[in-house]
């Protein structure tokens, strides 16, 4: 056993001792155990001793989930660990990885599951044998291994389902982002359903790779009942297929809720949330012509909407280098204006006040 593993396990054990005797609770004083196990983790720079210190802080959490209170607990000393609740607080995700020396990742997974009176908890473990992105429909035992960061509670015909958000940084070229769905089967959590709309064709889950030099957005908007997230693109057309070279484009595409399927609409507008702030514009009043000053609130404000401050009037994109045909003609109407020739005869001007001389011949 090398001198790692012993000096953890003589925390632990030191702990476990002064525990008899301390006051906090239970939990309380689980997570200041859970904590230095953690840090001592965090800490190691080889692999085999990551591996040995995640193999006795695993065991110990999975004791410690077991507890009354574990799904309620906010573990919030415990900072690179996830704790990710459902909204209706029926499920929680605990969640971390190990990154090994190739900058590929271990994950973690403990899911509970509260069912009437009980909390049910079980782990999801890493298979090795399945494909970087699977198709299929998973067991807790066939995972992929990934970051859960947010739940979004959905039904799944007459039960009820989760779509998870997750991250998995992959290997030293690329990182992935990824929707999921979770649901419960006999208690037990299974992963994957075909409720994934991508034009013509469904998918169980879907998977976004792309270059490790970047970092996109993939975040869930209520509001919207939207799954928004960057389109990514190649970073030139020979790269196509070769995702460690796929980085975001500037333009966004969404899943929205529709039914009991996640529908793709590609080239969506990403809007910042409103604050419910209102702020001063100044508008110009098309019947008067005269500016004047308005509260709006502060939110975005769709330009073709005849109802909006400014509105009414349809967008108009110009692609790089050309400008708009209207307002091209403008411009060179009032040029033409403004240059226009003046076509009287320079030498029958008069060389002080640039008026014409009289065409009358004089009299002798």
């Amino acid at each position: 056993m090398n001198k790692c593993l012993l000096s953890v396990l003589f925390m632990v054990l030191t702990k476990l001792s002064l525990g008899q005797n301390s006051d906090f609770s239970e939990m309380r004083f689980r997570e200041d155990t859970l904590s230095m196990i953690l840090n001592s983790l965090r800490a190691q720079t080889k692999d085999s001793e990551k591996d040995s210190v995640n193999q006795i802080l695993k065991k110990y959490m999975e004791q410690t989930l077991r507890k009354p209170g574990a799904i309620e607990y906010t573990f919030q000393d415990l900072k690179t660990i996830g704790f990710v609740d459902s909204p209706d607080g029926l499920v929680r995700i605990v969640n971390w990885n190990v990154e090994l020396s190739d900058q590929t990742q271990r994950y973690v997974c403990f899911v509970l599951k509260k069912d009437r009176n009980e909390i049910i908890l079980s782990e999801l473990v890493e298979d090795p044998n399945l494909p970087q992105k699977p198709e299929g429909i998973l067991d807790q035992e066939h995972w992929y291994g990934a970051l859960y960061y947010k739940i979004i509670p959905k039904a799944k015909g007459s039960k009820q389902a989760y779509v998870l958000l997750g991250w998995d940084g992959n290997n030293s070229s690329s990182t992935i982002k990824l929707i999921d769905v979770l649901y419960f089967t006999g208690g037990k959590p299974k992963l994957g359903s075909p409720v994934f709309k991508i034009n013509k064709t469904t998918v169980k889950r879907v998977f976004f790779e792309h270059s490790k030099k970047v970092s996109i957005s993939l975040k869930y908007e209520p509001e919207y009942d939207r799954i928004i997230y960057d389109h990514l693109s190649p970073e030139s057309p020979a790269l196509v297929g070769f995702y460690s070279f796929y980085v975001p484009d500037l333009s966004y595409d969404a899943f929205y809720f529709k039914g009991d399927k996640w529908e793709l609409k590609e080239d969506v507008i990403g809007v910042n949330k409103a604050d419910g702030t209102t702020k001063e514009v100044y508008i110009r009043n098309e019947k008067t012509g005269k500016i004047e000053k308005q509260q709006i609130k502060d939110k975005w404000q769709n330009p073709s909407d005849a109802n909006a401050p400014a509105g009414g009037s349809e967008h108009k994109s110009a692609l790089p280098g050309e400008e708009n045909k209207e307002e091209q003609e403008k411009k060179e109407k009032l040029d033409k204006k403004i240059n226009k020739r003046d076509k009287r005869n320079p030498n029958s001007l008069n060389t002080t006040t640039g008026s014409g001389n009289s065409s009358r011949k004089k009299r002798n």
